[in-house]
């Protein structure tokens, strides 16, 4: 087979494992788009993505364009005359001009096994819900949210204590995985892209920080979820004072009870508090302006007034 015509588009660390995966497999794409450079760290100074990072090293053309809507952005990409684009975690809108540009369309890299939750935050939802299993989708993108027919899947069981940072990197390796063993198949045309079952959709909206506020009134095995499913971003919080505390780590204690928000222990054990149904210990935690400490650690600094908020 002739070397295939590839667009990458992709940006963060999702989106590099699998361009490293197309890399080490022998496709170079003829340019990669990704997002523009962003001010990050306490310098705030501009860095690019981590897929830009990866295509420097490996001298690809990058371009970065704020949106695909613009007619000179588009004339670039179809001057590629792309058999495929390959697009893992963007973050840009692709509009129907663009989908149309290569000869075999865009291919999505999804964190989900769909139709199980389209949307931004498919790995910290699958956590949210109790998924014991979540995945890998190969997509044909279409106008639709993550509506497209699908190609191939590939599944992992979702560990009892993982974290969504933790679950992000092993499916960013297993999408990288994936796609560099079904690409050719789907270029050569061997593999039939499958049509999703609507009815058995679910839609995973984006996170912001008052969504990963922690609820006490919620069971405890609920709030337990939460915690790893905002872990790292945007990471689940508590009032205890005038303080917003950051939670990293929380273990539901189902044989305690008390009133939702009552600090049922704080000692050597930790920080236990009441939930709806239940309680959690809070095992690793974050002052703000401080650094993370445990949940025994954060109880000898701290005088309880009886009850978080």
């Amino acid at each position: 087979m002739t070397q295939p015509k590839l667009l990458f588009a992709g940006t963060p660390d999702f989106a590099r494992a699998s361009l490293e995966a197309l890399l080490e497999a022998g496709y170079r794409p003829a340019a990669v788009l990704t997002q523009p450079d962003r001010p990050a760290g306490r310098g705030r100074k501009s860095r690019p993505s981590a897929v830009k990072a990866l295509a420097v090293e490996h001298e690809l053309e990058v371009l970065q364009p704020t949106s695909l809507k613009d007619a000179d952005v588009q004339a670039i990409l179809a001057g590629f005359e792309p058999d495929l684009m390959v697009v893992a975690a963007y973050g840009l809108i692709l509009p129907q001009a663009v989908l149309d540009i290569p000869r075999l369309g865009c291919l999505n890299v999804h964190a989900s096994l769909l139709p199980r939750w389209r949307g931004a935050a498919p790995i910290q939802a699958a956590i949210l819900e109790g998924d014991r299993e979540t995945g890998i989708s190969l997509m044909q993108m279409e106008a639709g949210l993550d509506t497209g027919p699908v190609y191939a899947t590939a599944g992992i069981a979702i560990g009892d204590d993982e974290t969504a940072g933790e679950l992000h990197d092993r499916l960013a390796v297993l999408g990288g995985e994936l796609l560099a063993q079904r690409l050719d198949d789907i270029l050569e045309g061997r593999l039939a892209a499958t049509p999703q079952d609507d009815a058995r959709s679910s839609y995973a909206g984006k996170i912001g920080r008052d969504d990963a506020r922690i609820d006490w009134a919620l069971p405890a095995t609920i709030v337990e979820r939460r915690v790893r499913a905002y872990n790292p971003v945007p990471g689940a919080w508590f009032e205890a004072g005038d303080e917003a505390v950051k939670c990293w780590q929380a273990t539901a204690v189902p044989s305690l009870s008390g009133e939702p928000g009552q600090v049922l222990e704080a000692g050597r054990d930790g920080v236990v508090v009441a939930c709806g149904d239940g309680g959690v210990r809070l095992e690793s935690v974050q002052r703000p302006g401080k650094r993370r400490i445990t949940g025994s650690e954060y109880a000898a600094q701290t005088r309880f007034e009886g009850r978080l908020t």
